[in-house]
């Protein structure tokens, strides 16, 4: 519904659409363009819900992500509270603006309404919960906690991270293949299924199709449930392509060449009329395949030798008949045989596109068998570990509403029942949270007893189909206009009011960008796709009189040197040359004398700054790489890019090389990596000289340690080595890179200098990641390396927090919701690409089936309409990026962009840049750039389109320059390495040489048997004490026969005897006395250690804490003088934390040896000794 014609100034045109939009009787489909105020909008019709009576349980608000809830939450709350704290006045001023009309305090009516506006924000807080805004996801969780049973997913569920998930499905795709080992006998078709895939796809390719099936696999899921199940789906797969199960390639030519198929002895008769013609050469090579094929036993006919076949009748390259079968002398010799082969050649055409069929057929099922295995293994894994994805949350809530009368039990468990569905960023929402929100709805329209005409139920959804980009998520901006027409019927069948309301009026960008958008999208190619075909794309800005400009810079094309030898390694950075790296230079330059020059924003009347710039790329390409390079060259502040993945990354590349060296220096690729790196300093020839000519089985590592104490690059790379092996050994993951990138080994400094500054980014990222890895998992360096390979790493930054001050570069999808004053968009030059070979259709009945064509010479008419769809809505979605790209932009929009030797052709017409600049022929003025003339790019004009300011806007004055102060001291003195707590040392073992863990591998003398009676002895003086006097020695001796299966009876009797003399030793009462307990495990600091170990005996008496460790040494020592410094050690760690845990008490330390038994009470001042020596190895 369009809004008053009489309305011209576009502020009131804005308002007066907002005022309609937010009704809160109607039901409304809102059209916002980008930047027209959908957050006010959402905000706005909440608030006259609220006002008009609504209940805050009874609404609920579905947004797109968790930052666009909190902001609409943050703004109701905070007109809320104003409104509480405003006068009359106050109060009736901004209800005037809310409502389109002024309330009248002496109406009743209004009187109880500005009554009402001041007890919202009480009543808001009062509701349990708060009010539901919600992202979709954070909805299924709710629902999904109180209904786990009904759903079917595990009571107290956790949500997998996305790194958890990826790591679980990686892992998942790793381990199909033994999963698909051990089916070999009661699933051999799973095993041709694997085959089958073996020979079509490369292990990356794989793993690709692999992760794309898991990325979407709701649809996957939807096909296997709704064909009960995998062979269901096989059977439904052969049907769409018009076979029936079982129709191979292979049977179906077997069966098109079966005796009784064909007339064999008419095609012979040709085939030797044209191998004896004389005159053509042609039909003498034809005649002679024609009779060798013939000729094949049945069991002998294949693909291969069809194909072969074919090719007489149907030319390779058009798929068509050949227009000459057979010359003249052959039909001569052959009367009727031109007759015969166009019969055939009809045949051979139909049944090669049945073959192409069953080629996609058998395929597909091969992969969706093979998937729905590794599906299966992945749900089997979540379920164990008791946790679900976010795909998950969709997914089941979706399963659970769609049971009978679920959706309005649910509702009404969830507080009484839903009146009001909000929906933000519509045109976002995928399918099957689509289902979601359809279901809700229908539930609260279905049921005719609450509707009232009064005060009717409403759905409010608010998005633009223009900027519907998420289509790998699902998001269809065809199902966006489907459910607004499933509510439009729905509504009216209820004579309820439902209104379709644009909005086009921007407060954010200046008249110049809006007329450069409006000129892009007004004609075809560009609009297509973009809006509807009978939609008006046209904006107005609310900006009235703020200046502005947009500007086409001239395309940067390949310079004309000689392209790097093809056999050259890629070891020299050659961006700097390239047409890219040359654009990246000039927009840093730019973008550089804007800051430095106090060039003014003239809307905000200040100087620009750095925070005022986003650049946005269609794709990550490697120019954000070039960008940050060149920006940060010229010390201009950058925020880096919005994602990064880490292992992509040099710098982290070799720190991940460094740690597997120290798990397994005789890892030789990765100890060459690390020389080869900035941190090992090794040149390519010494590194070759270092291992050429090694004998068999000669490591590098043993090669490297020759090289100790040598002046040579491999020398001081041992000698940076050596030293770091036992700090790994000892510390977590970050305290470990820690040391070695800040430390004295200055690795941090070695690999700026080589790989340049944006190498910090990535290396801060990393360091984070081990802090990270450490929170959740056990901190080990071999598990924290194994942990980011499975994960893959990928960095997800959020640039607009906390980069106020720095230049942002992102993607356009990174940059949905924001805005910036100036935008550059530098990579408008190149296509969509990507070969789709995944399709998903839907059978005959209307069910869901995929269809996978892993070449293109199978695509046969079924799988080519497939093919063409997806190739225009790919086009589509590129044309409503540049739409969502271009409305960044407040201020000024700068378009420029680079050409390779690889353009395609049609970029020149269908591009970004393309379709720019046709618009901007049409409304813009060439002019010479000093900026681009300056900076060595091409000499002919820009095209500049600008509004000059005529809105007066107060300066904003410069602030005042700080006074100068001297620096401080510390300023150039390095600071001092903080001593991090790394893996709690064991007391037992503390400060000394022994390994922190000893491994399986190493031999010990005397077997595992070693320690066996000690521990034996350990575990008896543990729980003997809790058995009557009378009962300990049976008690001991039946155990001791239960568990010391390789000792005999008499070894037993004396084992117990020993431990009871222990019990029974009147010196030793005191330690079993009641309330003296066994096994504590005690932890604590000494100095800036970390200690934690395990007290075999602790009694606590009014004024003394008892300790006592049992020894069972043979023979024990006299006195205290012979006792080992490690246990001495062990006992004075022991003191030292109970000191401070009972200030109050004595603590005393005994040293019961069992062999006699003894009890030996060490000396106050040998562990005073051992204190000393503690604190000064800790570091205290």
């Amino acid at each position: 519904m369009g809004t008053d014609s009489t309305v011209t100034l576009p502020l009131e045109r804005a308002a007066r659409a907002q005022r309609q939009a937010s009704d809160p009787l109607a039901s409304v489909w809102v059209g916002a363009s980008a930047g027209t105020g959908k957050t006010k909008v959402l905000t706005d019709r909440v608030l006259r819900l609220l006002l008009n009576g609504t209940d805050p349980k009874r609404l609920l608000c579905l947004t797109f992500t968790r930052a666009a809830a909190a902001e609409m939450a943050g703004r109701i709350s905070g007109v809320l509270a104003d409104w509480t704290i405003l006068d009359d006045a106050g109060l009736r001023a901004r209800l005037t603006d809310l409502l389109g009309r002024e309330p009248d305090p002496d109406t009743p009516g209004d009187a109880d309404l500005m009554r009402r506006a001041r007890q919202l924000f009480a009543l808001t807080l009062d509701t349990p919960g708060g009010m539901r805004i919600l992202t979709i996801h954070s909805f299924c969780q709710t629902v999904l906690k109180r209904f786990p049973l009904e759903a079917g997913v595990p009571p107290h569920f956790e949500i997998l991270s996305e790194r958890e998930a990826q790591a679980l499905k990686t892992g998942v795709r790793e381990n199909l293949a033994h999963v698909i080992d051990r089916s070999r006998d009661e699933a051999p078709e799973l095993v041709d299924a694997w085959t089958t895939l073996s020979l079509q796809l490369d292990e990356d390719r794989f793993q690709s199709l692999l992760g794309e099936l898991m990325t979407r696999r709701d649809a996957l899921e939807s096909a296997l449930a709704e064909h009960g199940g995998i062979d269901g789906l096989v059977e439904a797969i052969f049907e769409a392509m018009g076979l029936e199960p079982g129709d191979t390639p292979e049977a179906l030519v077997r069966a098109a060449f079966a005796p009784d198929a064909l007339d064999r002895d008419s095609l012979r008769d040709v085939a030797r009329a044209m191998l004896e013609c004389t005159t053509s050469a042609t039909d003498s090579a034809k005649g002679q395949r024609l009779l060798e094929f013939l000729a094949l036993e049945p069991d002998a006919l294949d693909v291969a030798g069809f194909d072969d076949y074919a090719d007489v009748f149907v030319t390779k390259t058009s798929g068509e008949i050949r227009k000459t079968l057979c010359t003249k002398p052959t039909e001569d010799r052959a009367p009727g045989s031109r007759a015969i082969l166009e019969t055939e050649a009809r045949r051979v055409l139909e049944l090669s596109s049945r073959l192409r069929a069953a080629s996609v057929a058998c395929s597909s099922a091969a992969l969706f068998r093979v998937a729905s295995v590794m599906l299966g293994d992945y749900a089997r894994q979540k379920q164990a570990l008791g946790r679900l994805d976010y795909e998950d949350l969709i997914l089941s809530t979706r399963r659970l509403l769609t049971q009978r009368h679920a959706a309005a039990w649910v509702l009404y468990k969830l507080d009484g029942g839903l009146d009001h569905l909000l929906i933000d960023e519509a045109q976002d929402t995928s399918p099957e949270q689509w289902s979601i929100a359809r279901m809700l709805a229908d539930a609260f329209f279905d049921d005719l007893t609450r509707w009232d005409a009064e005060q009717p139920r409403t759905i409010f959804a608010v998005g633009d189909r223009k900027q519907s980009i998420y289509g790998f998520q699902g998001a269809d901006p065809r199902v966006f206009d489907a459910m607004r027409n499933h509510f439009a019927d729905q509504i009216e069948a209820l004579e309820g009011r439902f209104e379709t309301v644009p909005l086009n009026t921007s407060f954010r960008s200046s008249e110049p960008v809006l007329t450069l958008v409006n000129q892009v999208f007004r004609t075809s190619p560009a609009r297509d796709g973009v809006a509807e075909p009978d939609e008006d794309i046209t904006h107005l800005s609310a900006r009235t009189g703020d200046g502005g400009l947009v500007e086409l810079w001239p395309c940067i094309v390949p310079a004309g040197q000689e392209p790097p030898l093809p056999w050259k390694p890629p070891v020299e950075a050659l961006a700097g040359e390239s047409a890219r790296g040359r654009l990246a230079f000039a927009v840093a330059s730019r973008i550089r004398r804007m800051i430095t020059s106090g060039e003014v924003l003239e809307s905000r009347g200040r100087p620009i700054g750095a925070g005022d710039i986003m650049v946005l790329l269609r794709q990550r390409s490697g120019f954000e790489n070039d960008l940050v390079s060149a920006l940060k060259a010229l010390d201009v502040p950058v925020a880096g890019v919005d994602r990064m993945m880490l292992l992509d990354q040099i710098a982290i590349m070799d720190l991940m090389a460094l740690g597997k060296v120290m798990l397994l220096p005789e890892d030789d690729l990765s100890l060459a990596a690390f020389l080869k790196s900035p941190l090992g300093g090794v040149s390519e020839d010494e590194l070759f000289e270092l291992a050429h000519g090694r004998r068999r089985g000669e490591r590098l590592w043993s090669r490297l340690r020759l090289r100790a104490g040598t002046d040579t690059a491999s020398g001081r790379a041992l000698a940076f080595l050596e030293p770091l092996r036992a700090i790994a050994a000892r510390v977590t993951p970050y305290a470990f890179y820690s040391h070695v990138l800040d430390g004295p080994p200055a690795g941090r400094t070695a690999l700026l200098s080589r790989l340049g500054a944006e190498a910090e980014d990535a290396i801060d990222e990393f360091l984070a990641l081990a802090l990270s890895f450490e929170h959740t998992e056990v901190p080990s360096l071999q598990g924290f390396l194994h942990w980011t390979e499975r994960g893959e790493a990928e960095v997800k930054r959020d640039l607009d927090q906390g980069a106020a001050s720095a230049v942002r570069i992102m993607t356009v999808h990174g940059s949905k919701g924001l805005q910036a004053p100036i935008v550059f968009l530098p990579d408008t030059c190149t296509l969509p690409r990507g070969l789709q070979t995944l399709f998903w259709t839907r059978s005959r009945d209307g069910r869901p089936v995929g269809l996978w064509c892993p070449r293109a010479a199978d695509r046969e008419e079924r799988i080519q309409e497939l093919y063409d769809e997806a190739a225009r809505e790919r086009s589509h979605e590129y044309r409503r990026l540049l739409y969502v790209a271009m409305t960044r932009a407040a201020d000024r929009l700068y378009v420029c962009g680079w050409k390779t030797r690889q353009t395609r052709k049609d970029a020149e017409t269908e591009s970004w840049y393309a379709l720019t600049r046709s618009a901007m022929e049409d409304i813009a003025t060439p002019h010479e750039d000093e900026h681009l003339v300056r900076d060595g790019l091409p000499t002919e004009p820009v095209l500049r389109y600008e509004r000059k300011q005529k809105r007066e806007v107060a300066p904003t004055p410069a602030p005042a320059a700080a006074p100068a102060v001297p620096a401080p001291v510390w300023l150039h003195r390095p600071a001092p390495q903080p001593r991090l707590p790394g893996i709690p040392l064991r007391p037992s073992q503390l400060f000394d040489e022994t390994p922190p863990c000893r491994s399986p591998l190493e031999a010990e003398a005397g077997g595992a048997s070693r320690f066996q009676r000690g521990r034996l002895i350990h575990r008896l003086l543990q729980m003997l004490p809790d058995f009557p006097p009378s009962e300990r020695e049976a008690a001991a001796v039946a155990w001791l026969t239960l568990r010391g299966q390789d000792q005999s009876a008499e070894d037993a009797h004396a084992l117990a005897r020993e431990v009871l003399a222990v019990l029974e030793d009147p010196s030793c009462r005191m330690l079993f006395a009641d309330g003296s307990r066994a096994e504590v495990p005690l932890t604590g600091r000494i100095g800036n250690h970390v200690v934690s170990g395990q007290i075999d005996r602790l009694a606590v008496t009014g004024t003394e804490v008892l300790v006592a460790d049992y020894k069972t040494n043979r023979p024990p020592p006299k006195t205290a003088d012979g006792v080992a410094v490690a246990y001495l050690r062990q006992m004075a760690a022991y003191r030292r934390v109970l000191e401070d845990i009972f200030p109050e008490k004595t603590v005393r330390c005994f040293i019961v040896w069992t062999d006699g038994p003894r009890l030996m009470e060490l000396p106050a001042e040998r562990l005073d000794e051992q204190v000393a020596r503690l604190f000064a190895l800790g570091g205290a």
